[in-house]
């Protein structure tokens, strides 16, 4: 049987391939759900299944973003706690979130998820720990919304057990037992993941963080994850309040608490790393541990600068997240690159912090690499699935740049002309094909309404 094939020609392509191989004036050819060529000039002539040909002149081809940390249901509470840092943000927040249902986190995923896959993310990652008590199948809510719209999804099914009664920040009624959390969890493992080499669909173990979850249940959900075969994900060192509460309460600092309760290794990926020692980062690279580097929601909270050059000279798998809109309201990965880059830049390392072709990695392969998906994603080689980018790059913002990577990295938020996830096109011409954005819109906005008057009348 013949494949469906789709060829993209006329483009300049960045493969961020091994080599950072790149084509000024190149094609691609899809098969499927894998891409079968990439090279330099026209694609071969006489292919069969030829079902469409795009003339892609004036875009770059890349890799779809990979989004490796996000909190969709904070789409809803976006704008809140301007100026507050993290710890202060929570004890705001932790009260309004304590109060959402499935209806409300429905709505919120896919906004979160309409507003990324818009904006070039092929592969987008929840990090989901709120659980109220009678609040419905709030995983499967996000799960049904990736599905709708199309797009490969990491759902890391989190946990807190540590309330407000335990000397942790969330209320008593939005956490968990140790025993409901871990049966929760390994039911989500053995109901939705697929451990297929093309899955759309994966699950991850996810407690928190160190104050929100206690030590058992970090070292159980390590030993479950293991013994399931799945990763595992939290937060981790970002902020100088958090490294003061590991001190306090544990007698050592974040990293080797971590590593205490089982939670270094290849397995295993931490949101932010802001504070980190060289000791902390010699521990990630000696065990493999990645990290999800969301520079914009850092300095919304005012919670420092990662290392993030450091981290890749040590070999620690470094990807990029959004982090949830309520620390970061734009909710698209592709200003994360800039950011990024930007942000790096004003570390130690100054203008040699980051490149314009680093930042673009670690919003591609590196998200794969800390998603463990490396061979699958996060490149434009044969063998890879199909999940593509074209960003248009000829109009108003870009044209006068003549460095692709450097158009897109630098530059205004580039449109994009097409998405491809496992090689089903989901965006074009910059719109959503998979769903109505104002209808997205408007009920996003109908539940962030109704969760504020839940809150002011509880």
């Amino acid at each position: 049987m013949t494949l469906a094939r789709t060829v993209i020609e006329n483009c300049a392509v960045a493969t961020v391939d091994e080599h950072d191989t790149e084509h000024e004036r190149g094609h691609l050819v899809i098969a499927g759900n894998r891409i079968e060529s990439v090279g330099p000039g026209p694609a071969p002539a006489g292919l069969a299944g030829v079902t469409r040909v795009i003339d892609a002149t004036g875009h770059l081809a890349t890799p779809g973003l990979v989004n490796t940390h996000h909190h969709f249901y904070q789409w809803l509470t976006r704008g809140l706690a301007q100026d507050a840092n993290l710890f202060d943000w929570l004890v705001a927040l932790y009260p309004v979130w304590a109060r959402i249902d499935e209806e409300m986190v429905r709505a919120a995923a896919r906004a979160s998820l309409a507003m990324m896959v818009r904006g070039g993310v092929t592969t987008a990652m929840d990090h989901h720990y709120v659980f109220p008590e009678g609040a419905g199948d709030l995983l499967g809510a996000e799960i049904g919304a990736a599905r709708e719209l199309g797009v490969r999804f990491t759902a890391a099914r989190g946990s807190m057990d540590r309330g407000a009664s335990d000397g942790g920040l969330p209320p008593d009624f939005a956490v968990e037992t140790i025993e409901d959390a871990l049966r929760a969890t390994e039911a989500a493992v053995a109901e939705h993941h697929d451990p297929a080499e093309d899955a759309m669909l994966r699950i991850v173990v996810a407690p928190c963080s160190p104050f929100s979850v206690s030590t058992e249940l970090m070292r159980e959900s390590a030993a479950l994850a293991r013994r399931l075969g799945v990763r595992l994900h939290t937060h981790g060192s970002e902020t100088v309040e958090e490294e003061r509460f590991c001190h306090e309460l544990f007698g050592m600092g974040p990293t080797e608490y971590f590593e205490s309760t089982g939670w270094l290794g290849p397995d295993v990926w931490m949101a932010h790393c802001v504070h980190m020692t060289d000791a902390d980062i010699a521990a990630f690279a000696r065990t493999g541990t990645g990290v999800a580097h969301c520079p914009s929601s850092n300095a919304r909270l005012a919670a420092g600068i990662a290392r993030v050059p450091d981290l890749l000279a040590a070999g620690v798998p470094v990807g990029l997240g959004v982090d949830g809109t309520a620390s970061n309201e734009s909710g698209e990965l592709h200003t994360e690159l800039r950011n990024a880059l930007l942000v790096s830049r004003l570390g130690p390392h100054r203008e040699r912090a980051l490149t314009a072709r680093r930042a673009l990695r670690l919003g591609t392969y590196g998200g794969a690499q800390v998603l463990g998906r490396a061979g699958e994603l996060g490149a434009l080689t044969p063998g890879r699935l199909a999940d593509v980018v074209l960003w248009r790059l000829d109009g108003l913002g870009h044209s006068t740049i003549a460095d692709p990577v450097a158009a897109l990295v630098l530059g205004p938020p580039a449109p994009v002309t097409l998405a491809l996830v496992n090689g089903v096109p989901v965006v074009e011409d910059g719109r959503l094909l998979t769903a109505d954005e104002q209808t997205i819109a408007r009920e996003a906005a109908t539940q962030a309404r109704r969760l504020a008057g839940i809150v002011a009348d509880a």
